[in-house]
């Protein structure tokens, strides 16, 4: 199996069937799938990462 490659945060990763998955960082496929490697590529160059809300330190809460 070949190597992921990682676009805009995702891994991008070829599945047995031939298709291509967009995965996270935990390994998970989370769109596809897609018939070529370029289309998944295309997709995750847009894709948005959902973030969690940065904490807000003690002294600055109001």
């Amino acid at each position: 199996m070949s190597v992921a490659k990682s676009v805009n945060g995702y891994l991008i990763n070829k599945a047995k069937d031939g298709q291509w998955w967009i995965g996270n960082a935990g390994g998970e496929n989370i769109v596809g799938p897609f018939p070529t490697e370029a289309m998944a590529i295309e997709v995750a160059s847009v894709l948005e990462l959902e973030h969690p809300e940065p904490k807000r330190r003690g002294k600055d809460k109001s």
